[in-house]
């Protein structure tokens, strides 16, 4: 059975990784790779060590990005990259590293790419679609 962590577990996951990083402590494989993309996003450094912050709902009507969603989506991309799955996903990060100049934009493109895939499996009822996850990719301007 996969691991399925509630919401506030992976919040407690990022703060603590973000932790252990900021006070030079040790870190698991996993919290490394958490900490490279939460070193990406210093504006999200306040909510993670704002207990308040840390488990309030952030909804479309706040008018911003939820930046623990924006986070994990990103952690997600990463793990991707680092297996190349879906298989071809790191050529077509490549592809948008040029594109953008900048790899962290690339990511964001990835990481919108993955918002989208997965609302659509979430509407559907489907599991995501690698194949449409990648063409979604491709479709990116």
């Amino acid at each position: 059975m996969l691991f399925q962590p509630s919401r506030d577990e992976v919040r407690r996951f990022l703060a603590e990784s973000f932790r252990r990083w900021r006070d030079a402590l040790p870190l698991d494989p996993i919290q490394a790779r958490a900490a490279e993309v939460i070193a990406l996003h210093p504006e999200y450094f306040p909510l993670l060590t704002d207990e308040a912050a840390l488990f309030r709902d952030y909804t479309p009507a706040d008018g911003g990005v939820n930046p623990f969603l924006h986070l994990t989506l990103h952690f997600a991309v990463a793990e991707q990259l680092a297996i190349d799955h879906p298989p071809g996903i790191c050529a077509l990060y490549a592809e948008r590293c040029v594109r953008r100049g900048d790899p962290h934009e690339a990511l964001h493109d990835l990481v919108e790419a993955l918002g989208i895939t997965l609302y659509e499996a979430q509407r559907s009822g489907l599991p995501p679609d690698n194949d449409a996850y990648l063409e979604q990719i491709r479709k990116l301007r």
